[in-house]
């Protein structure tokens, strides 16, 4: 009841306090508050700082001074049964999260607060970039932006793709120019998770949208975790296929020339796990020519399936590649 007592009951209160046993119109004569005088009086009344007596008309007289002290001692006690609340609250509160250590992992929540978080993780880097590139995806051209930037600069960047990165639109331009730029890359048909690590300090790893479809992040800084997270990027490193791309894409080098396809990127589509459909539109040529160039490559190989072709063509590229960088021959270009 106490938040009901504003400027208006405080003015009605100070004129009893002077002319105690007032009726309402004399009041009335001398009122200058804000808003009805009638309604002032009422809240007052309920308040118990202001008492009728019978009569007609009814007269009003301000409660005395004890009793008003004696509201505000209840109105004290309120407050400090509240304050003790609160504080049991947080009692509760810091109990229950009592094994998240802030200062080992932190959630950011929103789109817009993620690419902040993504983008600073990955500018903070001043050695070594590494990252699982897969979904879900804050920007690929606005990071890969941001990894060209520190490539420029001298920090080494590692990343590892999942096929999805390769297969999303624009994707494989992208990691082409970052190769290209410097970067150290490798695929794998299946990523556990998107992340960004820089220099082992921190890493940030962006989640999948929740039920509300709030999108958010978790950063880790130095700690078993993220020691443990540098162990799983080194052993999936270790597994993972480099991916070689042709130095130029002019001119038909790296093609085979009855086809029109860069064997080149071929391999690298075949490692990522596409379908002949998605490999077709990568390259942009058809469908049909692009069976009939991964079958012949299986049988230049004697590889019996796609994936073991590209990966022994990946590696037949890796170990034939001249030592001043000149690109390597694919099985039928050697005839």
């Amino acid at each position: 009841m106490y938040e009901l007592i504003g400027d208006a009951e405080e003015t009605a209160y100070d004129l009893l306090l002077e002319r105690p046993g007032t009726t309402l119109a004399e009041l009335a004569a001398m009122w200058s508050g804000p808003g009805r005088l009638a309604d002032a009086l009422a809240r007052l009344e309920a308040a118990g700082l202001v008492g009728v007596q019978p009569g007609t008309p009814p007269r009003y007289t301000a409660s005395a001074t004890d009793v008003v002290a004696g509201l505000l001692q209840e109105r004290e006690a309120s407050l400090e049964r509240t304050h003790e609340h609160v504080l049991r609250l947080t009692e509760a509160y810091r109990e229950a999260r009592a094994d998240v250590d802030p200062h080992v992992v932190e959630v950011v929540r929103g789109r817009r607060a993620m690419e902040q978080a993504v983008n600073q993780v990955q500018r903070s880097a001043r050695r070594e970039l590494c990252c699982f590139d897969k979904p879900p995806y804050v920007h690929l051209q606005s990071t890969a932006a941001t990894d060209r930037e520190l490539l420029a600069a001298g920090v080494q960047s590692r990343c590892i793709y999942d096929r999805t990165a390769v297969e999303e639109s624009g994707g494989l331009p992208t990691i082409e120019e970052l190769i290209r730029a410097g970067q150290q890359a490798r695929v794998l048909p299946d990523l556990p998770m998107k992340m960004y690590m820089a220099d082992d300090q921190q890493a940030i790893l962006p989640m999948q949208p929740g039920p509300i479809g709030q999108e958010s992040a978790i950063i880790v800084h130095p700690s078993a975790l993220l020691d443990a997270l540098r162990t799983l990027f080194d052993s999936l490193w270790n597994r993972a296929v480099p991916l070689h791309l042709p130095a130029q894409r002019g001119g038909g080098e790296g093609r085979n020339r009855g086809t029109e396809i860069d064997d080149g990127r071929l391999v690298v589509l075949l490692l990522s796990g596409l379908t002949d459909e998605a490999i077709a539109r990568q390259i942009g040529v058809g469908y049909r020519t692009v069976q009939r160039r991964i079958a012949t490559l299986m049988s230049d190989l004697g590889a019996r399936t796609r994936f073991q072709a590209g990966v022994q063509a990946a590696f037949r590229q890796l170990s034939s590649r001249p030592a001043g960088g000149g690109r390597p021959s694919l099985p039928d270009e050697r005839r």
